[in-house]
Formats: structure tokens, sequence, C-alpha cells
């Protein structure tokens, strides 16, 4: 909302000469005298516009601005007709049009003239004398023209090409010529006291807040003389109030169009003389601004003070029996959209109509069993926010949070408002919140002086709570359900987070990040390896990345919380006592104080007064509890003197619970991988033996993550002098199954060729073994040979290829041709007739054996196949074997995009000869 106000003088925006005026069309069907265009003739005194948003919440703000300018105006008598029909001109603009709302409040010697303008660029422009039926009172569409004509003295729309525009005159009712406003006959003792003459003080102050008159009653109350005080500036001789918490001092109240209220003036004398003044802003004939103030003695206010528009006995009812909203009496008008601005205001309103030193207003838990400080002013808040009590029994019970209370000296009654300890306030008023019976808070005022207060001052307070119990517990319960769809949001996030990694200490970071600073200022993660060890500081995050190690060192020295797995948070203290601690024998130290603790502080980064600060609010300790043990705690604190949200706590419990099991999940997936990495690597032969007049190469890359058992396999072990064997292999599937068949078929193959066993012979012992194994049986595609280096330089190779892929041979020539010929592969039928075929590789030759996990690499519907992986091996000429086993891989590699799906493994065998430059 934007808002402009300009007191006196006559409309400030004059249509320029030969503008055409905007086609003005009267009320469709009749020529009523009551619908007119603007009059050139009434002189505007005072104008205030304001723009609003296309809102809802904009109705109600346009309503308290018309309400707010024309009380401010003295227009009492026409306000409630002006508010009604400006909510209704405004709903139309800013609710159905959906458009900006600019009202202008126009005030005129004999009433008030105010105009709704929309900006809605289409809409019907009725005829002129076209008689058009508005429809039903119930009809929205229509009805705030309806009110018009029932309302107003006279009014009118007018029409542009961009603005509609709605405007409505009010005329002020007839009084008796003289009165503004009169009280009863009253007996002569019930009359305000006054001196033998009562002296009003004129003295008005130019535009620089300069005094330019002063009359002679203001010499006699104050004691300064004209020639003394003119041109010096008022603030000198005021001794102006400066209330806590608002933000008008003397300079600003001058620059009003009018202002009332106490202050005091410094006499000649020195002394402050309590006044009572009433200001008004005016032009003089040269357009120049001044204010003239009138003042008398406070004791003689009722010469100025305008009479109360509301009774003291019934705020809710108008002088003249009108109904008055008592909420916007007390909290004013707009009221804060907020819970926290809503409770701000309402202590401060408090404190004032009391006139005390403090206020504080606490908010009922669910079950009502405890208090929550939401809102205070005079107190030391950073302390006290969301400071809890307990209302009916305990320790530092709220003793009177049910009923009114007024305790004349808190000395006498120590910790009857445990709020108030160690504030200085001995003087307090309570009253209770609530909502149909339902204790929904407490409202107090507090006065350093004793015996401030009474029952009359009790039944005030109890009043104007009554009056906004309703709106805070309303908030409240807005605030509420806006907090649980912020929960429900943020743990959804946590729990997509949290189940996104299986790793232990990615999950030990993202649990510290979502509490700093969401719901923390800083956090600390202990972990429990076993039952039978000790908890373990394993991650320490704040917000402030300076303050981490210092954290750190702190909690290092320690003794970590016990691993209780009762749910819910419960306060920790160690950390806060021994930052204190620290830090105070480390200030001592250096200041070379004596008689204080003696003990050394270890060197290091020790705790600091900054760590201290940070440690020292309240810390609180949450199990993670994960299938039914504890795994370890997550602790979270706060800076100094600051408490937890209850609202907050439950939300971090339910963190606690999804954290828990992720990290156990963390901690199974880390013992898993352990035990899959271990047994792969058992699988495997330790090292390759190195042979002379051979050059041999192995690569293996298992699929996945390392947690799947792979079932490929490869080995070079020797046999007998001279002699050496190689097997490459595949058994069908993964996981555990696979790799029993995996591990009998490495270390059987080992046993059988040592005994002096023939290849087909190897491989039909084999198959038996397998098939023994009966359902944990894998079929096995295995290539088994035996390798000879030749004293000529060749070297001799028998090969037996049982279902797999067929060994390809690469001759110096570039030629690549299949080295033996399939067999039946292993593990499913029991009679095997195989036989081994004899290669000889010479001098510079390569053969070639891969598992199916190379030649079935697949792009899509390609695959590399059988003759990719010969084309990729005709290009290897007079490459090293570990130059053909790299290059292979490359090739398969870049072959697919996709990380590969299947474990691969290559062995190249080559007898040297010359190599390629």
């Amino acid at each position: 909302m934007t808002t402009g106000v300009i007191p006196g003088g006559h409309n400030p925006e004059p249509r320029p000469t030969g503008e055409r005026m905007p086609q003005q069309r009267h009320q469709p069907g009749q020529a009523s005298p009551h619908v007119e265009t603007r009059t050139g003739s009434s002189v505007i005194t005072a104008r205030a516009a304001a723009t609003f948003e296309p809102v809802g919440r904009s109705v109600a703000t346009a309503r308290a601005f018309v309400r707010d300018t024309l009380q401010g105006w003295g227009f009492a008598d026409v306000v409630d007709d002006a508010v009604v029909l400006t909510s209704e001109l405004v709903t139309n603009a800013v609710v159905h049009a959906g458009t900006h709302a600019d009202v202008l409040c126009l005030r005129t010697d004999d009433g008030v003239r105010i105009e709704v303008a929309d900006r809605y660029p289409e809409r019907e422009v009725p005829l002129q004398g076209s008689a058009v039926n508005m429809g039903s009172p119930d009809r929205e569409g229509g009805r705030g023209l309806q009110l018009c004509a029932a309302l107003a003295a006279r009014w009118g729309v007018e029409y542009t090409s961009t603005h509609k525009n709605v405007w409505f005159q009010l005329d002020l009712p007839e009084r008796p010529v003289g009165t503004r406003a009169a009280g009863p006959s009253l007996p002569a003792d019930l009359l305000p006291l006054a001196d033998g003459r009562v002296r009003v003080a004129v003295v008005q102050i130019d535009r620089k807040g300069s005094i330019s008159a002063w009359n002679e009653d203001a010499e006699e109350i104050f004691g300064h003389s004209a020639a003394e005080v003119t041109g010096k500036p008022l603030t000198d001789l005021a001794a102006w109030p400066h209330t806590p918490g608002t933000g008008t001092g003397i300079a600003e109240a001058l620059q009003l169009s009018r202002w009332e209220g106490s202050y005091g003036i410094r006499g000649a004398d020195g002394r402050v003389t309590p006044v009572y003044a009433s200001h008004l802003r005016v032009r003089d004939t040269g357009g120049e601004p001044s204010t003239v103030c009138l003042l008398v003695r406070d004791h003689e206010r009722a010469v100025l003070q305008t009479p109360l528009r509301l009774p003291a006995s019934d705020a809710g009812v108008t002088p003249d029996g009108q109904s008055s909203d008592p909420f916007e009496v007390f909290i004013g008008s707009p009221a804060p959209d907020d819970l926290d601005g809503l409770l701000q205001r309402t202590v401060e309103r408090a404190r004032d109509m009391l006139d005390g030193d403090s206020a504080f207003l606490l908010l009922a838990t669910d079950d009502e069993t405890e208090l929550e400080v939401r809102a205070s002013t005079g107190l030391p808040s950073a302390r006290q926010r969301f400071a809890r009590v307990p209302v009916e029994a305990g320790p530092g019970r709220y003793g009177s949070a049910r009923m009114p209370a007024v305790h004349d000296d808190l000395a006498a009654v120590p910790g009857a408002v445990p709020l108030l300890t160690g504030t200085g306030m001995r003087s307090v008023v309570t009253v209770p919140l609530k909502v149909e019976g339902r204790l929904t808070g407490s409202l107090g005022v507090a006065a350093e002086a004793p015996g401030r207060y009474s029952n009359e001052e009790a039944l005030r307070l109890q009043f104007a709570a009554d009056r906004i119990a309703l709106a805070v517990e309303s908030a409240r319960l807005g605030e509420l359900e806006r907090l649980r769809r912020g929960s429900l949001s943020f743990l959804v996030e946590a729990s997509d987070l949290l189940a996104g990694t299986l790793d232990r200490d990615q999950t030990l970071a993202l649990m510290a990040q979502m509490t700093v600073p969401t719901l923390a200022t800083w956090c600390a993660v202990y972990t429990i390896a076993d039952q039978a060890s000790d908890p373990y500081l394993s991650y320490v995050l704040h917000e402030d990345e300076e303050l981490i190690d210092g954290i750190k060192s702190l909690l290092a020295k320690v003794p970590p919380p016990d691993p209780v797995p009762t749910p819910g948070a419960r306060v920790w203290t160690a950390p806060g006592e021994h930052a204190h601690q620290a830090a105070l024998r480390s200030s001592m130290r250096s200041l070379g104080l004596t008689g204080g603790p003696t003990r050394q502080v270890s060197s290091g980064i020790g705790p600091t007064l900054a760590t201290a600060s940070a440690v020292g609010g309240e810390t609180v300790v949450l199990p993670l509890v994960a299938r039914n043990r504890v795994i370890g705690m997550l602790t979270l604190g706060k800076p100094t003197d600051e408490h937890f949200r209850q609202e907050i706590l439950e939300l971090a419990e339910d963190l606690s619970r999804r954290a828990a099991l992720a990290l156990d999940n963390a901690r199974l997936y880390s013992e898993r991988t352990a035990i899959s990495q271990a047994l792969q690597r058992s699988l495997l032969p330790p090292g390759t033996p190195h042979i002379e007049g051979m050059e041999v190469e192995v690569i293996y890359r298992a699929a996945g993550e390392g947690n799947e058992v792979g079932g490929d396999f490869y080995d070079v072990f020797p046999i007998a002098d001279n002699a050496y064997g190689f097997a490459i292999g595949d058994v069908c599937g993964t996981g555990p199954n696979a790799a029993a068949v995996t591990g009998l078929a490495r270390h059987a193959l080992r046993l059988l060729a040592r005994e002096g066993l023939s290849g087909p012979a190897v491989l039909e012992r084999l198959n038996s073994a397998i098939l023994d194994e009966g359902a944990r049986s894998r079929f096995l595609t295995l290539l088994y040979g035996e390798m000879r280096p030749q004293e000529d330089g060749s070297a001799e190779m028998k090969v037996v290829c049982a279902g797999h892929p067929l060994p390809l041979r690469l001759r110096q020539d570039g030629t690549v041709e299949a080295a033996a010929e399939p067999q039946p592969l292993l593990g499913v039928i029991e009679d095997l007739e195989l036989y081994e075929q004899t290669v000889t590789l010479d001098p510079g030759d390569v053969l070639l054996c891969v598992t199916d996990g190379v030649t079935e690499r697949r792009e899509g519907t390609r695959m590399l196949g059988d003759d990719g992986l010969a084309d990729v091996l005709t290009t290897c000429t007079g490459l090293t074997a570990g130059a053909v086993a790299a290059r292979i891989m490359r090739a398969v590699e870049r072959f697919a995009s996709d990380a590969p799906s299947d474990d691969m493994a290559i062995l190249a065998m080559r007898v040297p000869g010359l190599q390629k430059d």
C-alpha cells in the first residue's frame, strides 16, 4: 500500500485547461439529483490517498486507512458509512476486477468525498438514460453502487480509457451552532481542579522547529521571556518522554497535522513543568507552514484534552452508541499479519496502557501443561525467548496462569513469576488468555517499583486480553499450520537426500547440514560401533565455519552423553558448563590474576570466549535408534541464552529417526561391500607369474559398485618345469552361488592340472564336481590351456574351449583367426567328450582370450561381437601383450557410452618378437 496526505488548500491535482472531462454517467434509469459530477465550488481542506494491491487482505487495509483518516479529521459521525462503502468498492476492484485500487479521501467544509478507482481495462460502459436493473442486493455485482445510492448524499461513476472511478459524498450531520462535542452535567465536586486563573500558553513554531511566538501566559508558566526564547528550537526546552518501542519524537510530532499529549517544558529555574499540549499544523497567507502549540499545566489537561471516543466502562461502544471493534481499539489498525508482530504489538500496548516498565506474553502448549515465552518488551528477550515454565506443578511453576493475579512485591514471593527472576522487576499483574474456557496464554505487565498495580489494573488488562485472545489463537493456529506444512516438506526433502546415498561419511554430513542452520546453530553427531563401544565424536558443524574447530576441541574434552534409548530430546548441560569454565580460566590467566584456578589449559586449539558463546545456550541430545539399537546421538545447540521451540524439537526428533535408519543402512551396506570385495579378491589369483620367453597381461573389470561378487575369473599358474596353465571362465549369474562355483573352478583347476592330467581330463572332472553341487550348481563356460615355451623362441599351446568365446590368434602379418573349436560348456551334462587342440605361436604372435562381457558390449541394437573384436585385434600387430590388452579395453569402453553391465576379463599372451616402432 502506498499513501500520501496533503492537508489544507484546494484540490492539488487540477485538470489542465482544455482537457476533456471524463464522461460522467448517471445512475441508469433515472436522472437523480443525488448523482452528479465533482463540484468545483467546494474548498478541499485536506486530502489523503492510498493504493492497494490486488490481494484479499487489501480490503481490510483499505477499511483501516479510511477509518483512521476520517477519525483524524474529526469525522466520526460518517466513519461507519464511509468504511462500508469503501469496503464494497475496493472488494470489486481488488477481488472481482483483480487490479490495484486507488482510494482518495477529500475533506471539505461540509463533508467528505471518497473516490475508489480500479484499472480494469475491459468493462461495459452504461449508456446514457438506459434502464438497467442492478439485480438483487444478494448479488455480488453492482452491490457497491446500490449501497452508494442508499447511503451517500451524492455519488457517481467516471470512466477513462484506463480507469473506472466511483465516488461518493457523505455530508456531516447538522449540529447546534458551535457544538463539536459535549459532556453531561456533573456535580461541582467531580469537576477537574484548576488554579485560580487558568493560563494557556500559546507557542508558535516555525518550519525549522524554532520558537517564533511566545505569549504572556507562557512567560508566567515557564519563567522565560519572549526575547529569551524566540529563535531557539523547542527541543532545547522540551523534556520529551522517550517511550521505549516508539519512534515519535518532539521533532516528528511538530510535523504532524495534529497532535495531542503530555510532555514537559524546562523553566527558567531549571525545573521541568509537566504540560498537556495540543498541536495544530497551519499555513500562513504566504504558504509557510508552522505549528501552533497550546499548553496548560498537566493537572489542568481537561481544558485542552479531547474527550475520549470510547468510555472506559465499555471500550467496544462509541459515544453515539454505535459498536466498534474492541480488538482494533487495543491493538491498533491495521493489525500485523504475522503472529510475532501481533504478539510484539500486544505487549507494547499492554505496557503503555498500564504505564509499566516491561511486559511479556506467553503461549500455552497444546496440552496446557507449559507456557512458552513468545514476546516481551523491557526484558532480556534473547535470554527469555522460547523458554518454558510449567503451569501447575514442578520447580519454577507459573503459579498464576489460569487466573488474574497481582503481585505487589516479587521480593516477598520469589519465583512467583519465573520469567522475571533477576530482572529487577518488583510488581507485576498477570491475566490469562482464554478461548472457550481453554487456557491459551498469559499476558503480564511489570514495574520496577513495588505496589504499582491493583485489581483495577488487573481488570483493565483482563479486558484487553479477552479482546485479543481469539485473534492470537487464530494467528497461532495459522502459524502452526504453516510450520507443519514446512516440516512435512522439510522431512520429505530430508528423506530423499538420505535415501540417495549409502556412504556412511556422506550420511553423517547430510545429517549435520540439514540441521544447521534450519533447526540449530550447531550440531554434533556421535556414533556407536557396537554395544561394547563408547560413543565416538564423528562429525561437528556450526553455521560459522571458524568456530567448528573450537567446538570440536571442546567436545573432545567433554565426556559424551549417555546413549539412552528413550525417545525425545533431553537437555545436556556439560558442553556449556565446560566452555564457560575454560573461558574463565583462559581469561584469568591472560589478565595475570592470582587466586583463580591454577590448572593449566592444554595447548592447541582450546575453548575461547567465542566458543563459550557459541555453545552457551540450550544444548539437547536426541538418540539415533535403528533396529532397536542405539547407534549414535544427534546433539543440537543454540548460542548463548537461547532456547529451542517445542515445534523445532519435535521436527528434530522426526529427522533423527530417519537419519538413524539411513546411517544404519549405510553401515550395513559398508559391511556387505567389504565382505563382497574380500570374497571377490579371494576368487582371483594373487598375481601373474613371470614366464621366461612369454609376455602375459591380464585386465579385469567388475561391473557395478563392487557390492556383488562377479562370475568372471581368470588364472595363470605353473604346472611343472617349463609348463604353465592358464584359464579364463564365466559362471552363470552373480552373488554367493556364482561365487561358490567360481572358487570351486579356480582351485580345482590348479589341483587337477598339477596331478599331471591332460586338459580334457581336468575339465571332465571339474564338470563332475560342479554337478555334485546340486541345486547350487551353475553352468560354466571355460577356456583352459597349457603353454610351453620352446627353445626356438616359439610357444606351444594346448587349448580346450568349453562353451567359451573362442581364443583369437594374431599373426605378425596382421591376420586374425580362431585358435580353437567350440565344445560343450560345463555343469550341464554328465558325460563330456572333450579334446584339446595344439596351437604353435611364432615370435610376435598373440593369443587373445576374453569373456563374453567384451564381445557382448552393446550400444542400442549394436553389439561388438566376435567380428568387431577381430577388427580391433588386427590393429595390434607388433604391440606388447600389455599394449594389446589396453587397446582392446579402450575399444570396448568407447564402443558404448553407458557403463558396462557385465564383468570383463582380458588375457593376452604373446611370444616376444620384433616390436613396432
